[in-house]
């Protein structure tokens, strides 16, 4: 029988990881937490189960992946969760389509969307986004809480650190490292290493304005 799994989100996110699950078949969609809505509405046919964080409903489905794009925001819902049921569950998500080295390891409530391809000795970390068609060379390592942008590409050897987002189509040449907490924008061409707490963009990118913890993404 198939687990029961929660989504937390009710936005455009969620909408891309409920196909994924149906596609993939290995869960069942319990419903929707969304703290926004109510409990009256439905997300691509699933039901609000709640508009709150239910530690009941936590513990009779432990669980979940929280489909919320901004970085910081997912971290701060996954630590709510964790603080509420410490032993519920979140299973990274793989699309079907994407191509992933065996030597690639994938922590806990991330997502690999359609298209992607992984090379070898890639570590990614927990609660990730690596969206449609990027490519990530081998050797890499993508933090926790990192998000990779539709039809981006890595190089070997590159680290994106904690909290950090690589935009639409961006690429970081090998061996290149940014910062925790800093924006690539999109189409942007990383030839330098970024530091941390920065939005950078262009080609070749470059650091326009510094950022604090939890600031928009643009």
């Amino acid at each position: 029988m198939k687990q029961r799994i929660l989504i937390f989100g009710g936005g455009s996110q969620a909408k891309v990881i409920i196909d994924m699950i149906e596609q993939c078949g290995h869960y069942d969609i319990a419903g929707v937490v969304d703290e926004r809505l109510k409990v009256t509405k439905r997300i691509r046919g699933y039901q609000i189960l709640s508009n709150k964080l239910d530690r009941t409903l936590l513990k009779k489905i432990p669980f979940g992946f929280v489909a919320i794009g901004d970085n910081w925001i997912r971290k701060q819902f996954v630590e709510r969760i964790s603080r509420e049921v410490p032993e519920f569950q979140f299973p990274p998500l793989i699309h079907p389509s994407s191509d992933i080295s065996p030597s690639t390891k994938i922590g806990s409530g991330t997502v690999v969307m359609a298209g992607t391809t992984i090379t070898n000795d890639t570590i990614i970390g927990n609660h990730c986004i690596v969206n449609t068609g990027a490519n990530v060379d081998h050797d890499c390592i993508l933090e926790d809480f990192v998000s990779i942008g539709p039809g981006c590409t890595l190089g070997g050897s590159v680290v994106v650190s904690f909290c950090s987002a690589v935009a639409l189509g961006a690429n970081v040449i090998h061996e290149r490292t940014i910062g925790p907490h800093s924006i690539i924008g999109a189409g942007a061409t990383v030839l330098k290493d970024i530091p941390s707490h920065c939005t950078a963009y262009g080609t070749p990118a470059r650091v326009v304005r510094k950022r604090r913890i939890g600031d928009p993404y643009m």
